[in-house]
């Protein structure tokens, strides 16, 4: 999320930022501390009150307490895969982000069940490619297990990598959703949207023959 706020939220325009938090309750640590800055204004939304919660919703599904084009920013990390239904989140995140605000969610790829109360889904690059065009938004980045560099071992993962979205709401008002009876797949460039990141490379394995495969590679080659 650091790496998002330094790279995105920086092209935010205007003094007072407003984010918005979706699933913030805390509790192995929280973004809050990434947007201490005094031009953000950080709101926590959770479905039960609790630590880093400043919102919250009567209904998990029902937003109506939170007006239309209402934040700058609204983000997600590791809670859509806990949503029974996270493209209703989806749209209501849509819903009170501003024109050319931007939606930033980090979900895992990878990961053992881990259930909050519940524990349904695992995102890829494709997957947050369809979020945004679901709800009209312009994907501006995705990534699945990628990191600036290869040297950057804390990023990645074998069994526990996330996948990434950045997307803009280039419209205002209320959520505009995909016309699907016209809608075609067109599979998106995942390199031009990684916009530079290296994706994970598993480590290849190098095995040492057993004596007895050494034996049989050796009457192999005699017996040719």
């Amino acid at each position: 999320m650091k790496w998002l706020e330094d790279t995105y939220a920086s092209t935010l325009a205007g003094d007072r930022i407003r984010v918005l938090d979706v699933g913030s309750y805390d509790v192995n640590g929280s973004y809050r501390r990434i947007f201490v800055d005094k031009k953000y204004e950080y709101l926590g939304l959770d479905m039960q009150d609790g630590p880093n919660v400043d919102i919250v919703l009567k209904n998990p599904y029902d937003w109506s307490q939170i007006d239309t084009d209402t934040f700058d920013l609204v983000i997600s990390g590791q809670a859509f895969e806990h949503i029974e239904f996270f493209w209703v989140t989806l749209a209501e995140m849509a819903r009170v982000l501003k024109q050319n605000g931007l939606l930033f969610v980090i979900a895992p790829h990878g990961f053992d069940e881990h259930r909050f109360p519940v524990d349904c889904y695992r995102f890829f690059s494709d997957g947050m490619v369809a979020l945004a065009r679901y709800v009209s938004l312009e994907p501006l980045h995705t990534h699945t297990n990628a990191a600036p560099n290869a040297g950057c071992t804390d990023w990645y993962s074998q069994t526990e990598a996330d996948s990434v979205l950045v997307a803009r709401k280039t419209y205002g008002g209320q959520t505009r959703y995909v016309d699907l009876s016209t809608y075609t797949c067109v599979p998106a460039d995942h390199e031009q949207l990684r916009t530079g990141l290296i994706p994970y490379a598993r480590p290849k394995v190098t095995t040492t023959p057993s004596p007895a495969s050494r034996l049989k590679a050796l009457v192999r080659r005699i017996g040719t």
